[in-house]
């Protein structure tokens, strides 16, 4: 436990045995510095932790108070490791996925199934300044420059952000898509061909299921922790037997569990994928999510090999609707470039250098750790209304970043069933069985905590709850 951690949780401890009180005054950042000799960083940190879980409350110029009819019990946690089917699977998901998320899109519904955090929290206004300003300055050599691999302003701001995060990336090495989930594709196909196996994480990001599906390929389902990750000795179990030809995975605030890889496990999954010289698809696109003190390293630090191929974009943590998204691919730059060539050529002139703009001179950090304690202090009012509304039984996970809770219901309930009802009734939910090749996690519900949470989110929770007691 860190040291800010352990701060939080003694103070938390004196809060729910009545030590202190509704009201009461939290000890001065500099007084409890001195007290437990720790830094100043350390007591905000463990501050802005119970802030998040709705404990304290800040007042302007005052100090921190401890807040009122805040002390609802989150869920007990998930920690049960997935068990999927052995074997490579094909895939038949895509109806089923599409049928759900398109019932979820309309304003109208209460977004807990939402794949995307909420628009207002994103420096739109700021961001269309430096759009205006891009589209006025264009070179008009740069679109044909820049075609395929990308601005060359903005591949040069995405490499000073690695070489910040200890990561030496060659600008020349990185290509900017359409969004991560056009990178991921690109690079899918620039390392697989119709008939391989692919590793995946079980439950997965649907869209990976999607993919593979797309272009012919096979799903191979290893165990996953919901908070740490894919389970190393069955993934090398699934590699001897079944002979993938790539992996795609989630190593940080996986989608939809939530699940963080440890450094030294991340360590351990490129050293073990080098072995083989099997490639990783790695999808990072909630990193800069992170609750912490520090950005989580992805995989892609511990490659030397040239085997991770890293996939993000700034659509869930800056620009939504731009589309902007990149991979650095190793070795496989200049095949996922020409896959790019073949198939959409270019992105965005105009919103590329926008972002290279903003990036440059609009204050991304700024505006990140603004987003970082608000989604905190979300998932903790998310989780407590969890644990207040729903059965005895359930448990959820807690992630350290991201905006997805993996709820885990008893074993009676049936997902699909709760969805389609509280669509019914203007709620959206992701249902666990678009997760998993085989419809899996009948019992499990993804929810959105990304969207601020208001009145009538506490009444649709609450119809939620009483949804999933009906169904167990």
């Amino acid at each position: 436990m860190k040291r800010y951690e352990a701060l939080a949780a003694d103070i938390e401890a004196s809060i729910r045995n009545g030590i202190l009180k509704t009201g009461d005054r939290l000890p001065s950042v500099r007084h409890t510095g001195q007290s437990r000799g720790v830094s100043a960083s350390t007591v905000f940190q463990a501050y802005y932790l119970l802030e998040a879980r709705g404990l304290v409350r800040a007042r302007d110029r005052s100090g921190y108070y401890v807040a009122g009819g805040g002390l609802r019990d989150a869920p007990p946690e998930s920690t049960h490791t997935s068990r999927p089917a052995d074997g490579p699977l094909s895939l038949d998901v895509s109806d089923k996925v599409f049928d759900i998320l398109e019932a979820s899109m309309s304003r109208k519904v209460v977004p807990f199934g939402s794949a995307f955090p909420s628009p207002l929290l994103f420096p739109l206004a700021r961001l269309g300044q430096f759009m205006a300003a891009s589209a006025k300055s264009l070179d008009p050599w740069s679109t044909v420059d820049d075609l395929t691999p990308g601005s060359a302003a903005l591949r040069r701001q995405i490499a000073l952000r690695y070489l910040a995060d200890g990561m030496p990336v060659p600008a020349d090495e990185i290509v900017i898509t359409n969004g991560a989930l056009e990178a991921l594709n690109l690079c899918l196909a620039a390392v697989t061909r119709p008939g391989d196996a692919v590793i995946v994480e079980s439950p997965t990001f649907y869209a990976a299921l999607q993919a593979l599906e797309r272009m012919g390929l096979r799903a191979i389902e290893v165990p996953t922790h919901p908070g740490e990750g894919i389970d190393l000795e069955a993934l090398e179990l699934a590699i001897a037997a079944h002979k993938p030809t790539a992996c795609w995975l989630m190593t940080t605030f996986q989608n939809p569990l939530g699940s963080l890889m440890p450094d030294a496990k991340k360590k351990a999954l490129v050293e073990l994928l080098a072995r083989h010289e099997l490639p990783l698809i790695e999808d990072d696109v909630y990193a800069e999510l992170y609750f912490g003190e520090r950005r989580p390293a992805p995989a892609k630090a511990f490659d030397t090999r040239g085997l991770v191929l890293h996939c993000s974009s700034f659509s869930k943590c800056l620009a939504p609707g731009y589309r902007i998204g990149w991979t650095s691919a190793g070795r496989f730059a200049r095949k996922v470039a020409r896959q790019k060539l073949t198939t959409t050529l270019s992105t965005s002139a105009p919103a590329q250098l926008a972002l290279a703009g903003y990036l440059e001179k609009g204050g991304l950090d700024k505006h990140l750790r603004k987003l970082r304690q608000t989604l905190a202090m979300q998932q903790a009012t998310f989780a407590q209304a969890v644990g207040h509304y729903f059965p005895l039984g359930t448990h959820a996970t807690r992630p350290l970043g991201g905006y997805f809770l993996w709820v885990e219901l008893p074993a009676r309930a049936n997902a699909l069933e709760i969805h389609r009802k509280a669509l019914e009734l203007g709620i959206s939910v992701a249902p666990g069985p678009i997760f998993s090749a085989t419809r899996a996690f009948t019992n499990c519900l993804r929810l959105n905590y990304g969207h601020p949470w208001s009145a009538l989110s506490e009444q649709a929770m609450q119809t939620l709850g009483r949804l999933a007691a009906e169904a167990s």
